[in-house]
């Protein structure tokens, strides 16, 4: 699928819907991404839900599980583990094998062999000049980072930072958890670097207490080298001798600039002015981003966002406009959001169409210019179909995102009724209705299922139903959505109230009848986006 709105300019941006470590053996090339930041499960052993938002009066909020984020030993544990043994990698093995041997063959041994022969294709696909980001919590940073050590070499670490993800937590009988950790790693010495400067507290900026005529404020500074390593430069100047900082001719030049206070006791100052400061460096402790609250306007109902501005941070420190950023657990998109409003090319990657068809929806709201190919989600009705086989929830997410609805967790035991999704409506522009959507992906279909999606639709109170069938309907079937008669606005439009709709339709681009469909209705909208390019950040 490509966006494409306004100016035509090359689709480089992609998104996959894959498992990324094919996805990266198969389209991401050696040495090719500036910067990877990935923000993987934590082996946290928890599952985490995407909230759905229910219109104002019609029924409670939803949540359909993202992910599962627990691991077992299995064959595909010991396959991931075998993989890094023949990869090369022979520092990476080395400590894979010895934390096998600590920790046996358990959940936390599964996740770190899963993690660490997709650590080395991120090696393998950044430039000499790429970094790495690796967001994590205490749950494996401590594994991740010996891991990373033995990838990427110690030589090549970084920084720990430290981000502050909420104000206040209170765990019972230890200090409250409410920091995360961010691993820093570079390929190489000569990586991207943008330094980023934060923002002086008052107490600081009350030293600039200083004026030249023309406004601008100073505070003096040392210019002496007295008691610095290193030497200076011993001279008189304008009466006044000793060991300075700098040379004579730049003495002379800061003279000129009208950059010196020479001092009543006779001795030399250096200005700074304040509308040069730059700021503080940055440390490696971030506390000035909080984190994606319930009021945040930024939530868009994902498990585990994270603030944009912390992804615009990162990318705008290791990255130039027009490099290539990596993320390959994207989930809802924010790293592929901050690298697109910075310039950035991008590429994102997640195993789930919940995290795609998100994703999808938040960059057409926030950059309706914004050009992308999505790759992995079916293309005609036999890769549908293929999907259905595989994974019948992953298929039925498709469909109903497919229609512009919002789906459903049949995970649940007895949650849906048959129910897979629900498409949000505004017959008259103005209150809202619900469509049911059914999803059938196997070969057998029968009249049985219609009258269950009848039952639902009357249950919930659903004018109209929406039948996804990879089957062709039988007769029966078609006459028994018939008979379920008419939705009539006040208008007196009306509309099929039970359609039946086939796969092989959906791809010649037919879409159910239904007046006013508002797709994003259940989700938060993602702001409109101005794309100022910054390469400096307070």
């Amino acid at each position: 699928m490509v966006r494409v709105q306004g100016a035509q300019r090359p689709v480089t941006n992609r998104l996959y819907y894959a498992d990324n470590l094919d996805a990266l053996r198969e389209h991401v090339a050696d040495e090719s991404v500036d910067l990877v930041y990935l923000d993987p499960p934590f082996n946290s052993n928890a599952n985490y839900n995407i909230l759905f938002k229910s219109p104002a009066g019609l029924a409670a909020d939803s949540q359909i599980e993202a992910f599962e984020d627990s691991w077992h030993w299995n064959n595909a544990a010991e396959d991931a583990f075998e993989q890094v043994m023949r990869s090369g990698y022979a520092r990476a093995f080395d400590l894979l094998r010895a934390m096998r041997t600590f920790l046996g063959e358990n959940d936390m041994m599964a996740y770190l062999s899963m993690m660490a022969i997709r650590l080395i294709e991120l090696h393998r696909v950044l430039k000499p000049t790429g970094s790495l980001y690796l967001h994590c919590d205490p749950t494996a940073s401590h594994y991740l980072k010996l891991l990373l050590d033995g990838v990427f070499g110690p030589e090549n670490y970084l920084n720990e930072i430290t981000w502050k993800r909420t104000t206040a937590h209170n765990d019972a009988g230890k200090f409250g958890r409410n920091t995360d950790i961010i691993l820093f790693y570079s390929k190489g010495p000569n990586r991207v670097w943008n330094p980023i400067y934060s923002a002086y507290s008052e107490d600081y900026i009350a030293r600039f207490r200083n004026r030249d005529p023309d406004g601008r404020l100073w505070m003096d500074d040392n210019l002496t080298a007295k008691g610095l390593s290193g030497g200076g430069y011993t001279y008189e100047y304008k009466g006044c001798t000793s060991l300075w900082r700098v040379p004579p001719d730049t003495m002379r030049r800061l003279d000129g600039e009208n950059r010196l206070h020479f001092t009543r006791a006779g001795g030399i100052r250096l200005k700074r002015y304040l509308d040069e400061a730059k700021g503080l460096p940055l440390q490696a402790l971030w506390d000035d981003i909080p984190p994606i609250n319930s009021r945040a306007q930024e939530r868009l109902g994902y498990p585990t966002q994270k603030p944009l501005a912390l992804l615009e941070r990162i990318i705008a420190a290791s990255s130039n406009e027009g490099d290539l950023v990596l993320d390959p657990f994207c989930g809802c998109g924010t790293a592929v959001h901050a690298a697109e409003k910075l310039g950035r090319r991008w590429i994102g990657i997640d195993v789930t169409h919940l995290a795609i068809s998100l994703i999808e929806r938040r960059m057409r709201d926030a950059f309706p210019d914004c050009a992308f190919t999505v790759e992995g989600t079916p293309k005609d009705l036999a890769s549908a179909l293929d999907l259905a086989r595989r994974d019948k929830y992953q298929f039925q997410w498709w469909a109903v995102a497919r229609v512009d609805g919002i789906p459903l967790d049949g995970k649940k035991k007895g949650a849906d009724g048959g129910v897979d999704g629900v498409i949000y409506f505004k017959p008259d522009g103005k209150r809202t209705e619900k469509a049911l959507v059914s999803v059938k992906g196997g070969t057998h279909v029968g009249v049985q299922m219609i009258r269950d999606l009848h039952s639902a639709m009357e249950r919930e109170k659903a004018p109209i139903g929406v039948f996804i069938t990879a089957a062709l309907p039988t007769g029966p079937m078609l006459r028994e959505a018939a008979a379920v008669g008419r939705f009539t606005d006040e208008w007196g439009r009306g509309w099929p109230r039970l359609q039946i709709l086939t796969l092989a339709e959906l791809f010649r681009g037919a879409r159910p009848a239904l007046p006013f469909v508002d797709p994003l209705i259940a989700l938060r909208r993602a702001r409109r986006e101005e794309t100022t390019r910054q390469e400096s950040m307070l």
